[in-house]
């Protein structure tokens, strides 16, 4: 049986849910969820190499724990900053501010690392006057946890 636990900043106290019992090749499988502290997944999963090169983010995830992990999301935001906040530009470009959930495209598996790049379609807004200030935290996962049968 294998059961995964979702770890989540952006949920606060600890979740609890047991799905439906589905039966797969005769076993009974269930999913137990539970949300951690941010301090928490930073002992589990980090972010490295992290940078912003026209507005592409790209890096790396590193594992931490004895287990694999999947859907791991990432957390990306660009917000755009005037050079001058008192008298900002005539262009607005906040309509191309944005944020995204990425998620990476394959499993991690325990002690590993996976490379990410992440290109934003349409690409930012490239005006005179400021420019965007980009972020990327880790926004969740699922944790493959192998139970005894």
């Amino acid at each position: 049986m294998i059961a995964s636990k979702l770890w989540s900043p952006y949920l606060h106290g600890p979740v609890w849910s047991l799905s439906a019992l589905m039966l797969l090749s005769g076993t009974a499988a269930a999913s137990a969820q539970t949300a951690r502290a941010r301090e928490d997944i930073g002992r589990v999963l980090s972010l490295a190499k992290a940078h912003t090169v026209k507005g592409v983010v790209a890096g790396e995830a590193r594992h931490h724990s004895s287990n694999t992990l999947s859907v791991v999301q990432l957390f990306i935001r660009y917000n755009w900053l005037w050079a001058s906040e008192i008298k900002p530009g005539a262009a607005d470009p906040r309509t191309s501010t944005c944020y995204v959930f990425y998620i990476l495209p394959k499993e991690i598996l325990p002690g590993g690392h996976t490379p990410f790049t992440f290109k934003p379609s349409p690409p930012l807004a490239n005006v005179a006057g400021g420019g965007f200030d980009t972020s990327v935290i880790v926004a969740g996962f699922t944790e493959v946890i192998a139970t005894p049968k």
